[in-house]
């Protein structure tokens, strides 16, 4: 039904159009009566004030492709009004001006101020600015505008084409893109022509004008009996009258035309794009005020235009900056809005469900009013120890994400990585945590705990003993340091969790040329980026920094021809790199190390399982060895532990991992080295064996 009706709608004005282009022609041949010849002119003078007006409003010159169409049916409705009037002119000019019609007459008074000698100077005029610089200036920009436009469409469609490859358009953006790349063509093709379209009328109004004046003449003086200089006065009147009528609304569209081709490829109403360029300088504008000032005081000149405008220009580019600042701020602020509004409409969305936080703080109740508060130094503490956690181990650790939840006990709080809770404990506001360890409580109220990062023997004491604790030789730790201590342990503990394939690529993408160079000779012909990874994991599993990525390329470059396994290329990679891990572990320049005794060296070396090529392929350790073995190194490592801070257990290079395996389970954070790790250099002190 609807479609019906605007199939019906669209017939109709098929039909009127056709009816009106009929009709132009037919006053080609047929003689109209003034008042037609009236409301012609009027039709005339208004269509090309909404040609012009329509030219300044658009967007872009290819909102208004049918500007070469309507300039044909403008020029053709002008000339066949033209004749028109010419035909009344010549037949009915004895009776007076107004003999085509008070449109002309009216001009012709109101122009010409009754001397037709004032009107021909005016009508040359307006046909040589219309002739010689409007329409031969809109000619060459649109001969210019095509000639280019032609000369860069295969560029354009060679870009199209790349950006659809790509992924960065689909295929229906490609279409509309092509489609407007040919629009574009064909407008300032057709433009060129139609502008030859202006520039016939202005010769035609020229030989109108003359035929007119001189016809008219002959035929008043030789068939109507008029004197010469009454039949000259009033056919020239009514010839510069009709050349005036038709010549006004030709220059308005010449204009039109103009200002359509000369926008070129910039977007925006006209008003926008010449006010906006040239209030965007404020200092030129003080310059152009202050250059006015000047004039005003020349003597001989008028100080009035000048000091008016002088002092709008001053006004103008005082307020310019003010505006500007007033749109960046509203600009800032509505791309803010639309941020938070994005946010939170992500937030809600099922998919931001489904996302889950690499690391997770989880706070009760009464820590999250405490530490999630504008005067809480929280976020900024993080903020250090993930900068020192970078310069530490070599990659940014991901953002902690900082949240409450009703579910856990008001001053618990968890950790979580990946979603999963790790980790947990209790921060009590008002109180400070002891740690004791081994040594004597001291004499104040407190209760007693297991301190959350280490298992420590502390103690949560009110914050009015904080003077009395640290005479008596027991600094009290606040619960925000308890809390991030505990939190920088467990990212320890998950280094290789938090390593993403993302963040390995991030650290490849940051390497040198000659190690990127390096990088794509062993990957992926000889280890593939899961492998390096994979590699990189283990090291980060055993806290060794990856800090020297380029070393560890190198080590890896090394070896990775004639070893495949991701444990025998770490094994190679630590040999490389021992000089930093000696270095990390150092204390005071030197490396307390605890050795495996002759017996359990012998015997870890039995229980490895070989291939003829000699490589380990097998563990088999008898359990009760294994047990007794934990047994022993455990008394060893606590007692090591009472006397120094920290030390490394060191044993031969193929046992290795398999040493490491057993220990950690007691000892996750105990070091364990090979022989060959042993950098040269390394003050060594041994502080006894496990046997």
């Amino acid at each position: 039904m609807i479609a019906g009706e605007l199939a019906k709608r669209d017939r109709g004005r098929d039909m009127a159009f056709a009816a009106g282009i009929v009709c132009i022609l037919a006053i080609l041949f047929l003689p109209i009566p003034p008042l037609l010849i009236d409301m012609g002119l009027a039709l005339s003078i208004a269509l090309s004030v909404l040609i012009l007006m329509v030219a300044l409003w658009i967007q872009k010159p290819l909102e208004f492709s049918a500007f070469p169409t309507v300039l044909l049916i403008a020029t053709l409705l002008r000339l066949a009004l033209s004749i028109a009037s010419t035909r009344l002119i010549l037949s009915h000019g004895h009776q007076g001006i107004d003999a085509a019609g008070h449109v002309i007459s009216g001009f012709s008074r109101f122009v010409m101020s009754g001397d037709f000698v004032i009107g021909i100077v005016v009508f040359v005029i307006l046909v040589t600015v219309n002739f010689l610089v409007i329409t031969k200036g809109a000619t060459r920009i649109a001969e210019v505008g095509a000639r280019f436009t032609l000369d860069a469409i295969p560029g354009k469609q060679m870009a199209i084409d790349a950006d659809l490859s790509a992924g960065l358009i689909d295929e229906k953006e490609a279409q509309t893109r092509r489609r407007e790349l040919e629009e574009e063509s064909s407008f300032f093709g057709s433009m060129d022509g139609a502008s030859k379209f202006v520039r016939g009328e202005a010769i035609a109004s020229l030989i109108t004008i003359a035929v007119n004046i001189f016809g008219g003449i002959i035929i008043g003086v030789t068939r109507h009996g008029m004197p010469l200089s009454k039949a000259a006065d009033v056919f020239t009147q009514l010839s510069v009258g009709d050349g005036l009528v038709s010549q006004i609304p030709a220059l308005v569209v010449s204009l039109a035309a103009g200002l359509l081709v000369s926008k070129g490829g910039t977007r925006g109403q006209a008003q926008q794009a010449v006010l906006g360029q040239l209030s965007a300088y404020p200092r030129a504008l003080w310059v152009a005020a202050g250059l006015m000032f000047v004039f005003a005081m020349f003597p001989g000149l008028p100080m009035l235009p000048f000091m008016s405008l002088g002092a709008l220009m001053g006004f103008v580019a005082y307020t310019i900056p003010k505006r500007q600042a007033e749109e960046k701020a509203q600009a800032a602020a509505k791309q803010a809005e639309i941020e938070q509004q994005a946010l939170l409409e992500a937030k809600e969305s099922v998919k931001e469900s489904l996302k889950t936080p690499e690391i997770e703080l989880v706070l009760g109740k009464h820590l999250a009013s405490q530490f999630s508060g504008a005067q809480s130094d929280l976020p900024h503490r993080v903020s250090k120890m993930r900068k020192k956690f970078a310069q530490e181990y070599g990659f940014v650790v991901p953002d902690i994400k900082l949240s409450d939840s009703l579910m856990i006990p008001p001053k618990s709080y968890q950790v979580k990585i990946h979603g999963t809770v790790v980790a947990g404990g209790e921060i009590r506001p008002g109180e400070l945590l002891v740690v004791v360890g081994d040594a004597p409580m001291p004499d104040v109220p407190g209760d007693e705990i297991r301190e959350p990062a280490f298992g420590m023997k502390a103690l949560w004491v009110s914050d009015v003993y904080a003077n009395e604790l640290k005479r008596q030789g027991f600094p009290p730790v606040e619960g925000s340091s308890v809390l991030l201590t505990h939190v920088s342990e467990v990212i320890r503990n998950n280094l290789p969790h938090l390593l993403s394939y993302k963040d390995m690529r991030q650290l490849l993408d940051r390497l040198e040329p000659e190690y990127k160079r390096l990088l794509d000779e062993i990957c992926p012909s000889q280890i593939t980026y899961s492998g390096l990874q994979a590699v990189l994991k283990l090291l980060l599993a055993e806290r060794v920094s990856i800090r020297n990525l380029s070393l560890i390329l190198e080590a890896i470059a090394e070896v990775a021809p004639h070893a495949r396994r991701a444990e025998q290329l770490v094994e190679h990679v630590r040999v490389r790199i021992s000089q930093q891990i000696c270095g990390d572990l150092a204390d005071g320049g030197t490396l307390n190390i605890l050795r495996l005794g002759n017996k359990w060296d012998l015997t870890f070396h039995q229980s490895l399982k070989r291939d003829p090529k000699g490589d380990v392929v097998e563990f088999d350790l008898d359990p009760r060895l294994v047990e007794q073995f934990g047994t022993e190194a455990s008394e060893a490592i606590k007692q090591r532990m009472a006397q120094v801070p920290s030390f490394a257990i060191v044993t031969a290079p193929d046992a290795r991992p398999y040493v490491r395996m057993i220990v950690e389970r007691m000892f996750s954070t105990l070091p364990v080295l090979s022989h060959l790790e042993i950098a040269r250099g390394v003050d060594v002190k041994a502080l006894g064996t496990i046997a």
